[in-house]
């Protein structure tokens, strides 16, 4: 996946929000809540999402996925895919799919019904 189909990928979401920070990243949010980050390793994109904890511990110790610098170091289950062969495409869709469904489900009530969720 590219940095433009990543964030291509995002933006079809609903009720979506993008800013660059952290150094030139892609941060995508809902709710104001962050659900997907491009930045770069080594030259490359590297695409970081959130999972689950099942995922997490599988995800962890495939080639080319890693447990998302600063985020999970301070606890929090976010993967990062940086380097091959990590996920294929569509693998890598269905995790930042899985990722705006989690955040999503734990914004307020008051706040979904805004955002028409």
């Amino acid at each position: 996946m590219t940095r433009d189909e990543f964030n291509a990928h995002c933006a079809a979401k609903p009720a979506t929000t993008h800013v660059v920070q952290w150094g030139n990243a892609d941060v995508w949010k809902v709710g104001g809540k962050v659900f997907a980050i491009c930045g770069w390793a080594d030259d490359a994109p590297a695409f970081t999402f959130k999972v689950t904890e099942m995922a997490f511990e599988i995800l962890s110790d495939m080639p080319g996925l890693r447990p998302a610098p600063y985020l999970a170091s301070r606890g929090m289950k976010w993967i990062q895919h940086h380097a091959a062969p990590g996920l294929n495409d569509t693998e890598l869709a269905q995790h930042i799919d899985a990722s705006y469904e989690m955040i999503a489900a734990k914004l307020p009530r008051k706040t979904r019904t805004a955002l028409g969720l």
